[in-house]
Order: C-alpha cells, then structure tokens, then sequence
C-alpha cells in the first residue's frame, strides 16, 4: 500500500486581484508604490491581466479585469496586501504629497514596526510596515 506524502509547494508564484478599472489601478501600484509593470495581456477567456513586480521579492501580483462579469465588490477586512518601507514617517510625506489618505495608522507593535494602510482602487487594503532592523516578520 502506497503512502501518501504532503505536498510541498516551492515558492509564491503569483497573487491574483479582480479589479474594475485597470488602468486606475495600474496607475496607484506603479504611481504610488512603485510596482513595476512587467506584462499586459489579454488571456483566452477574455480577461485584462497585468502582472506587476514587487521590489526585492519573486512573487508577482496579477491585476484581472473582466467588465462582463460586474463591478468587483470588495470585501471589508477580507483581503489587504503588505509592503514593507524604510521608513513610515517619509512614507507618510509621500503619500500626502501625492494625495492618498491614510485609513488607519499610524500604528506602533509592541515589537517596534509600525504600520498603515491606504486604499488601492476597488477598496483593496494595502499595509505599509516599517519593521526595526533584525525584526522579525510582522
């Protein structure tokens, strides 16, 4: 009788988002953040795709938009994405300076990172972390 082993997975490749405006959203994670567009496409089954890179990491996020299938409805607190920073407080400048409000924050842990979150297109979370050098994942 054969055992079944688990199955390990090697890394995250990708994390898709169904978003309703495209460019406007393409617009925040390169504009605001600084993603880089690596690829726009349409995929056989009619989908926008955009697949946007994510400095310093392999995993990549992949922007969906199909119209025919309605307006995305986010759901609070379901999904948020997180970033890490250098530093909070010249994030904050930035983001003010570009005019995204902040939602919530800042925010000191008990561990010393702090973090915020500002609202992508289609009311996607995104948290922003500065962690003090040597801490550990938040």
């Amino acid at each position: 009788m054969a055992t079944l082993q688990t199955m390990i997975v090697k890394k995250l490749l990708h994390t898709r988002m169904r978003v309703s405006d495209m460019d406007a959203t393409i617009a925040f994670y390169r504009d605001v953040l600084g993603l880089e567009v690596l690829e726009r496409k349409v995929s056989p089954r009619g989908s926008h795709l955009a697949f946007l890179a994510v400095p310093n990491s392999e995993a990549l996020i992949e922007l969906c938009s199909f119209p025919a299938s309605g307006p995305v409805k986010v759901q609070e607190d379901l999904v948020h994405l997180a970033f890490e920073v250098d530093d909070l407080d010249r994030t904050m400048d930035q983001l003010k300076a570009k005019h995204v409000p902040i939602t919530d924050g800042p925010t000191r842990t008990s561990s010393g990172s702090r973090f915020l979150f500002i609202d992508a297109p289609d009311g996607y979370e995104v948290e922003l972390i500065e962690r003090p050098p040597g801490t550990a994942i938040v």
